[in-house]
């Protein structure tokens, strides 16, 4: 039986049929992966967060099974089990996916393009951007606001200061998932009252430690204990608490450092006076962000060479999509006053095919379109084609 979206009644999927061809024209391979995937790399790599938006299942073996909610990590799955994983590949998707959105429909069409394997990641990201405005432009839209940000600025900022691994794993993390990084930093430079605490002995262990180690600590420990949770809280959550315990005791975060991030991230506006911007704060502060710098403003060159009006592009270092797996270029298309949810969006994630098992690490970057917003928003075009 084929499980359809119910927007398809809308003429969306006419609309999203012929895009697709245009994609599969331009060298994109059709992906159509299984609806029912396994639910723990969407867990792993989205958070325990998203567990209360999945239709999650359970099969005879035990394995927690799940309605996909999107179709990045499905296709990244299916090129990694295809003959030509590791080698570059286009793959472009139109198909249903699952998730409770709270008096929206929860199966929605979602389609987009994935690109793996391509060393020019300069390159790659501007033809991303490229083809999203070319998807919104098709249905109408030519004055979309174009939101730009790029993570892999702000890791190489927090891997210049210098910080216990654990302040820049959770400031990377306040930062991946937009939570107040101001409100975090303000509070990692006061220094903790003296005092005993009943777990002394894990703090000074963990004291500089990663994560993985704090989780190797912690899982033997409770392995010890004959017990795989306290009060509700996993292993996992456990060691990143022990970890910022253990972080706030050991003293506060340098002022200096604290005045480099509030500056960096307040650098906003016209990507190549964000350049300049950038380069000055490093040099004052006297960090090395050269690489970072250099593929951000390559990136903007080559945008400015596929016919993006730069001008007219926001970029902020502050900018995030909310995702743990995004690597660098992270990328929104808003139509005007639509308020915040955006019709495409997108960017950059070179983590997530170690993650999903891949022995070597291969790029990835791709966006989504939300049919259903894109659909609201333009025109409703006469169908001129459908992908096969």
């Amino acid at each position: 039986m084929t499980m359809t979206a119910a927007p398809r009644a809308t003429g969306s999927a006419a609309w999203a049929d012929a895009l697709l061809l245009s994609f599969a024209q331009a060298g994109y391979i059709k992906a159509e992966p299984d609806i029912l995937q396994p639910a723990e790399p969407f867990l792993d790599l989205s958070g325990e967060d998203i567990r209360k938006s999945l239709y999650l299942t359970t099969d005879p073996g035990g394995e927690e099974l799940c309605l996909r909610p999107d179709l990045t990590i499905p296709v990244a799955r299916d090129y990694l089990a295809s003959p030509g994983a590791g080698q570059p590949m286009g793959f472009c998707y139109l198909g249903p996916v699952f998730r409770y959105r709270g008096g929206r429909p929860s199966e929605f069409l979602q389609a987009g393009i994935e690109s793996f394997g391509r060393a020019d990641r300069a390159a790659a990201d501007a033809e991303m951007l490229a083809l999203a405005l070319e998807a919104t432009a098709a249905f109408g839209l030519t004055d979309v606001e174009i939101r730009t940000g790029d993570v892999a600025l702000f890791n190489a900022l927090i891997e210049a200061l210098d910080l216990y691994p654990v302040w820049r794993r959770r400031l990377i993390k306040d930062f991946n998932r937009k939570v107040s990084l101001t409100e975090d930093i303000e509070r990692l430079t006061l220094k903790t009252a003296p005092g005993r605490n009943e777990y002394e002995g894990v703090l000074a262990a963990l004291a500089g430690s990663d994560r993985k180690a704090a989780l190797a600590l912690v899982t033997d420990l409770m392995s010890i204990a004959g017990t795989t949770n306290v009060g509700g809280r996993t292993v996992a959550e456990i060691a990143d608490r022990f970890l910022e315990q253990s972080t706030l005791k050991g003293g506060a975060l340098p002022r200096d450092a604290l005045s480099t991030i509030k500056r960096f991230l307040a650098i906003a506006g016209d990507p190549n006076e964000a350049v300049a911007q950038l380069r000055a704060l490093a040099a004052d502060a006297k960090l090395d962000l050269t690489a970072a710098i250099d593929q951000f403003e390559s990136r903007v060159g080559l945008m400015a060479k596929r016919g993006i009006d730069i001008g007219k592009t926001r970029f902020s270092t502050s900018f995030g999509r909310g995702l743990d797996y995004y690597t660098g270029f992270e990328f929104e298309l808003h139509g005007k006053d639509n308020g915040t949810e955006p019709l495409v969006a997108g960017g950059r994630y070179d983590g997530l095919m170690t993650q999903l098992g891949s022995a070597t690490p291969i790029p990835a970057v791709g966006f989504s379109i939300w049919v259903e917003s894109l659909t609201q928003a333009g025109r409703q075009p006469a169908a001129s084609g459908s992908a096969s």
